[in-house]
């Protein structure tokens, strides 16, 4: 068997030859019991009952190493005099297979010596139990004041001397654009190549970022204000750096990719996924592709009838399904009255939107006007200590504010109606067969298309915007008169 000797004494009533004795009768002891010592280790000046003893602390990790069987003390109590400490190292000696062996005491190796230590792992248990009890306790109170609690912290925040989230003015500009990006339609590792060029780093190891922090990231919901611990959720909890609606945007675009592998299938990029439906049983229609007399066909086919479960709905070309509904899209711009129209309606929604402004505004106006008065106590002569610190309170809570109201003047900016009008007409600048193009259209105004062997319906992002197209009116007008374009290739 292999051991080391641990040898420890205390400032009060030992010296350095109480160092010695310990190590002679240990030998004496290893030598009658066939043990070959391997190492010593000695605190000086320590008491046994505290951990914070850095040889012992050593020896402890030392063991993780299987270079020794056995540790060998003079008494227990050089070990630890802290019964709960004694129990909590032995049982990680014991994991790392190393016994703690007294050389003058004679405890039982038998059922006595078991039971014994198995009480004092049972009371070190209920300690530790009680204790997290009271930890978690502790933590939930924290939570409801919206307090951090540890772990990683999310890239765009900072930790003020109280505990509260603020938002770090460093790394929070590049979270938010890292949204916008994604809701622009750039993959999570162009964002992440992105934020590594732009030196943001995770906060652990100052690492680069990689897909799955992007992923972590575009899902965090503090970054909409949300604190959440646990069962404790409280909205508006915490400082938001990426505004709510963007947010969503980001998590229907996610939601979209997961449902739509064969987005991606093919070269082309498949506009209409996840918002074309078969009409016949409401299922999406999804990419296929095909190659026939050396040409590759696209077109969108329903997914009950890709797995055979009963629908009889006929394939379309993908081409021609896209520029139709592009044709459609191009019919909204291009209405001077309808254009106008959507612009009252996206004003209306706007005002519904927008109350965090006016509440900011409210509260900053009513921050100055409490500074003000204090000031005019002040020159009356009426100042305090307490008179000061508040002064300092409501400076401190104006600059806070400030900022606040700078931070939603610039994420939520309120357009006028000219303004909304000019972005509508200025689509009609596009170019359609430009794929960006195309995906800007029909991302921004198709809701959902219903396609059936007759007929398509289309809901438009906007009050009132279901139009429903016949493709006999189509073809009388010379608009779609390929009605062959309908089937897939056989």
């Amino acid at each position: 068997m292999t051991g080391v000797i641990y040898a420890r004494y205390s400032s009060d009533n030992q010296r350095e030859e109480s160092i010695e004795g310990q190590i002679r009768e240990c030998k004496e002891f290893a030598s009658k019991n066939d043990i070959q010592i391997v190492d010593t280790y000695i605190d000086r000046a320590l008491s046994a009952r505290t951990d914070n003893r850095p040889e012992f602390q050593r020896m402890i990790k030392d063991s993780a190493s299987k270079s020794f069987e056995t540790v060998i003390v003079w008494k227990l109590d050089r070990f630890a005099r802290d019964r709960y400490d004694s129990t909590h190292y032995k049982r990680i000696l014991k994991k790392n297979n190393v016994s703690v062996i007294s050389a003058t005491e004679k405890i039982s190796a038998g059922s006595e010596g078991v039971l014994l230590e198995t009480l004092l792992e049972g009371m070190a248990e209920y300690y530790s139990v009680e204790l997290a009890e009271k930890v978690n306790r502790g933590m939930k109170e924290n939570a409801l004041k919206c307090k951090y609690n540890g772990g990683t912290l999310p890239i765009g925040f900072v930790i003020d001397s109280e505990q509260h989230f603020q938002i770090d003015p460093i790394t929070a500009p590049a979270v938010l654009d890292a949204f916008k990006m994604y809701a622009g339609g750039k993959s999570m590792q162009e964002i992440a190549n992105e934020l590594n060029i732009r030196g943001v780093r995770t906060q652990r190891h100052n690492g680069k970022l990689d897909v799955d922090n992007i992923t972590s990231m575009l899902h965090n919901r503090k970054y909409i204000g949300e604190y959440r611990f646990k069962d404790v959720v409280i909205p508006d909890g915490i400082p938001a750096i990426v505004p709510k609606d963007l947010f969503d945007k980001v998590q229907d675009r996610m939601v979209q990719n997961k449902k739509s592998p064969a987005k991606h299938k093919a070269e082309d990029e498949y506009l209409l996924t996840t918002k074309l439906y078969c009409g016949e049983c409401g299922c999406f229609m999804v990419g296929e592709s095909g190659t026939g007399r050396n040409k590759v066909h696209r077109y969108y086919k329903c997914v009950s009838v890709k797995h055979h479960r009963g629908c009889h709905k006929k394939s379309v070309k993908k081409d021609w399904i896209e520029n139709l509904v592009i044709e459609q899209i191009k019919k909204i711009y291009f209405d001077d009255e309808l254009v106008e129209r959507i612009a009252d309606e996206a004003l209306k929604v706007q005002a519904r939107q927008n109350t965090v402004l006016p509440i900011l505004q409210k509260q900053y106006a009513e921050t100055e006007k409490a500074i003000k008065n204090m000031l005019t106590a002040i020159e009356q002569g009426i100042i305090t200590e307490s008179t000061k610190k508040r002064l300092e309170e409501l400076e401190f809570q104006k600059n806070e504010l400030y900022s606040q109201i700078a931070k939603e003047e610039s994420v939520k900016p309120l357009l006028t109606k000219e303004q909304i009008v000019f972005w509508l007409q200025k689509l009609r600048e596009l170019n359609t067969n430009k794929l960006e193009h195309r995906r800007k259209l029909i991302d921004s105004f198709i809701n959902a298309v219903f396609l059936y062997d007759d007929k398509m319906v289309i809901t438009f992002n906007y009050k009132d915007g279901t139009r429903e197209i016949t493709f006999k009116d189509l073809e009388s007008s010379g608009l779609g008169s390929d009605i062959t374009d309908l089937g897939a290739p056989l």
